[in-house]
Order: structure tokens, then sequence, then C-alpha cells
């Protein structure tokens, strides 16, 4: 079996691919781009991609792919009906990073909560030597127990991101971009709500029709003069302009993203223009990445393999 990696560098430098290559001949590629796609995948019979676009314009071309491992959840890079036309079956992974992007949802809010960049500097520059008494009060925060997280999205991760939070005494609240997600351990309020009770929003849903610049400059005013804002869904829910405008005018307490809607960041993004940056925490799409969910990443991918070759396969999208 020919399998290629058309992006391996997505899933960092640090990982080794074994379990792969016991599968069959493997190639793996740092980064493809889009005029060389149909030649890497032609020949193949197994094509990993994480976010390389398989489409019926180089799929085509490759009439001997049979399978297609997507090294994330979303399969929005894939084209699925062409893959079903041609009974190319497609598998992706679902679960691997819940516990990488709680802990990442947790870091960014204390991060912000706590100021703790400005703290480490005073510290750093010399000017806590110089304090009159033991302590720095420069920065107040305020404590997470007894206050309300508001969460967008209640799937796997924000599920889980629910349950960390109530460990830590916190009311949660959530709502349901589909309409659909009943959940009786916590109450459900409409948007408007959830953002007019929360301390803590954070956003755990995915890029759709219903959810794209879900949060817009007239629902963000509606947030409490305090809060914070975490995106670690998809960029495009949160109005990246509308945003920044927010932050300067000082309507929130701060915002962390992880994801943003143009990956990597345009420079003339307004977010890297705002007046109080230590307002707001960004971060290059990494809270999905630790090391453990690379890993389980990799072998659910050969396991996936494995099944399609056994003809019991797993994680099957198309």
């Amino acid at each position: 079996m020919k399998i290629c990696i058309l992006d391996a560098k997505t899933l960092g430098d640090d990982l080794e691919f074994s379990e792969l290559d016991q599968l069959g001949s493997l190639y793996v590629y740092p980064v493809t781009p889009p005029e060389k796609v149909v030649e890497r995948i032609k020949g193949c019979d197994a094509v990993i991609t994480n976010k390389v676009v398989l489409n019926a314009g180089n799929l085509a071309s490759a009439p001997t792919v049979r399978l297609i491992c997507v090294a994330a959840t979303g399969t929005n890079n894939i084209d699925l009906e062409y893959a079903r036309q041609q009974k190319i079956m497609v598998c992706n992974v679902a679960g691997y990073s819940t516990p990488s992007v709680v802990q990442h949802t947790f870091a960014m809010l204390f991060y912000l909560l706590e100021t703790t960049a400005y703290y480490d500097q005073y510290v750093k520059s010399d000017q806590y030597a110089g304090n009159d008494i033991f302590t720095h009060l420069g920065r107040p925060f305020w404590e997470i127990e007894g206050k309300t997280w508001g969460i967008i999205g209640l799937g796997t991760i924000g599920k889980s991101v629910a349950k960390t939070a109530q460990s830590f005494g916190c009311r949660v609240i959530y709502y349901s971009t589909s309409g659909k997600n009943i959940n009786n351990n916590y109450e459900r309020v409409d948007l408007a709500e959830l953002l007019q009770r929360s301390d803590i929003i954070s956003i755990h849903a995915p890029l759709n029709q219903d959810t794209m610049n879900l949060l817009d400059y007239e629902r963000i005013k509606l947030m409490k003069p305090h809060a914070i804002l975490l995106n670690l869904g998809r960029g495009g829910i949160v109005n990246e302009e509308d945003l920044a405008r927010a932050l300067n005018e000082n309507l929130i307490g701060a915002a962390g993203l992880d994801v943003l809607e143009k990956e990597p960041i345009n420079k003339d993004n307004p977010l890297l223009k705002i007046k109080n940056p230590e307002k707001l925490l960004i971060t290059p799409h990494i809270a999905w990445a630790s090391q453990e969910a690379r890993r389980r990443l990799v072998h659910e991918i050969a396991l996936n393999i494995q099944g399609f070759l056994q003809g019991a396969p797993r994680n099957v999208v198309v």
C-alpha cells in the first residue's frame, strides 16, 4: 500500500510515523502547495491530509486513491460528495484533542484574568526589587468561584470545559448553536441571556451558517464590562473587526483567541493594533496540539488505515 502525508509539518517536527510506515510505503511531505497535490497523490492508495484541500479537481487525476484520512475532526477541506460518488472512503479522528483544548482554555483564562504578563514583567524589570512593601497590586483580579461561565457549543469539548469550570466553583450556562443540544446537567439559555449573565464566555462550536459572525459588535455590547471572551472554536464565529472595536472602547474586560478567520493572521488585522494589547491574548491555533494529543492523532490515523485494510473501517465520514 502506498501512503502519503501531504502536510506533515502541521503535526509537528517532534513526531515520528513508525506506526504508519509499518502499513505500507510511506511518503512524507512537510507541506504541499495546491499545484503539487496531483503529483504527490498520483499512484497512492491512501492520502493523509490535515489542511490540504482534496476535491474533484485533483482527485480525478489520482484514480488509485481509495482512502482519505483527515488528520483532524473537521472535514471541510474534503469534497465529500465527490468522494462518495467515487467510492473513496474518508475517515477523520474525533476526541483526540479534548484534554489539550480544555487545558488551553483555562491557560488563556488565567493568563488574562490575573494579568500574568504584567506581573512577570514587573518583577523582571527590577520594579519589585525597589518596592517598599512585600506585594504589588497594580492589576487587581477576581476569583472565578461563584461566577457564571457561559459556554457556546456544548459538544464534547464544551462539556469537558463545563465540568472543569464547575470544579472551580463556577455556575455553568450554555447556548446551543444548533438549537438541538439539550443537556439537563446545565442551564440552557438563549444567546442574549448568556452574554448578559456570564463573567466568562468560551466558544467551542463549529463554523457554519448558524455561527458565522455570531458575536458581532451589537452582541458583544451585551456582555459585562469585566467579562472575558475566549474563542477556541473556529475563526469567523467572532467578528474580529467588531471585537477590536469593543476592546478599544473597553466594552469587555479581555479576550483570548486561539482561532482566527484567516490563519496565519493577516498583517493588517485590526486585532494587532488595539490600544491596550494586554487585554487580548492570541495564540496560533495550538489548543489542540499537546504532544499527547498529536500522538493520539497519529495513532488513530494508523488505526483508520489498519481498519480499512482489514475491512473493518473506523471513524468513517464517507
